[in-house]
């Protein structure tokens, strides 16, 4: 079997690189050795945030975001899109203080939409927050997506443009034919011109087999979901001093994540929970919501991710061999970014350039210099 480019990686950042490459005319098959989605594309909180990136990221998230308000226009969905802010709280003059610091970061690359909010503001836009807090970071205009719904729109659109997922196919090895890549999987042997990593937790494992070690570590975030509410809730909540991230979806659910972290076994796939730092995220909760005391929890759930130690992606072409590709370790916030990445994989392996700065993503930051 042979193709333009073969995608290890079935989750969001391999589809939608697989989906821009076919809209270019580029055959594409996506090898995935799981379901697509198994990890970290389906089980995360579906944050669209430019709010409180790394500035390395900023200017990717803008237009990712201009990309999310028109998402109908990519995948033929809304993909769950709710677009009602997000707020980042200060609960005390301390905390104020590191949110205008940061603000004025973010200016200071050109860039206005984290904005100083008041305690008044903040209590308009959040009601039902417990009454000590002081102000905010607000950014108008981020939200969320179901990623469930995503990933399916995403899917249906790049096999509608001809891209062939094999699933259940785990690469067992690669090898270099002349300029060209044989990947060999459970399934069958394929070859193509390009080669693109997008194997997430595995990414480094594939890293290995090309010889081009990374430092790339796993984690698994934890998420709790609540019975059904009452509207109370429209922006994403996140704290200054504090783990959280604090969501009411549109069924009324909400979702409530931190970066706290699961027990996880790569080898084997499975994460444990780790009731004790739930309990800690929960006691977060409380102490900013108190109305939710008596709201029962219905399930919990962690996926594994990749994490890189300066907590932004590597993306671009390998440094040490030809034709290969990476976009991983988006350390728990690549869902926001998967269009314009997908954009930009593309324009690299078609035009050998981006039209957006990923300097600070290159693979080559973690590589000894002769």
């Amino acid at each position: 079997m042979t193709a333009d480019v073969v995608v290890i990686g079935g989750g969001l950042i391999g589809t939608s690189t697989a989906l821009h490459l076919a809209k270019a005319g580029q055959k594409v098959i996506v090898v995935e050795k799981n379901s697509l989605g198994r990890h970290a594309s389906g089980v995360n909180a579906g944050g669209l945030r430019r709010l409180n990136r790394h500035l390395a990221e900023i200017p990717l998230a803008v237009v990712a975001a201009e990309m999310w308000r028109d998402i109908h226009t990519l995948v033929g969905s809304d993909c769950d899109v709710k677009l009602s802010g997000q707020v980042k709280v200060a609960e005390n003059a301390a905390d104020l203080q590191k949110l205008e610091d940061r603000a004025a970061k973010v200016r200071a690359l050109g860039f206005d939409h984290e904005q100083i909010i008041d305690r008044d503001r903040l209590y308009q836009l959040v009601p039902d927050l417990a009454p000590h807090c002081v102000g905010g970071l607000y950014t108008a205009g981020d939200g969320l997506a179901r990623p469930y719904h995503t990933l399916t729109a995403f899917r249906r659109t790049a096999e509608a443009l001809g891209v062939e997922y094999r699933t259940g196919c785990r690469v067992i090895g690669l090898e270099q034919v002349g300029s060209d890549w044989r990947v060999v999987t459970e399934q069958a042997q394929l070859d193509a011109s390009i080669l693109v990593n997008c194997a997430g937790a595995w990414a480094g494992q594939i890293c290995a087999q090309l010889d081009e070690p990374v430092p790339l570590t796993v984690g698994a975030p934890m998420m709790m979901v609540t019975e059904r509410l009452p509207p109370f809730l429209d922006p994403v909540v996140g704290a200054t001093s504090r783990k959280l991230s604090f969501k009411q979806m549109q069924n009324g659910t909400v979702l409530i994540g931190g970066a706290y972290l699961a027990d996880h076994d790569l080898d084997q796939e499975t994460t444990e929970i780790n009731f004790a730092k739930l309990c800690e995220s929960s006691r977060t909760v409380l102490a900013l919501f108190p109305r939710m005391a008596q709201v029962r929890i219905v399930r919990t759930w962690a996926g594994l991710e990749a994490f890189m130690p300066d907590h932004i992606p590597v993306m671009g072409p390998s440094a040490k061999v030809p034709n290969v590709y990476h976009a991983f370790g988006f350390s728990a916030h690549g869902f926001q970014l998967s269009p314009v990445v997908g954009r930009i994989m593309s324009e690299l392996i078609l035009n050998q350039k981006s039209s957006l700065m990923i300097e600070p993503f290159a693979i080559q930051r973690f590589q000894s210099i002769p």
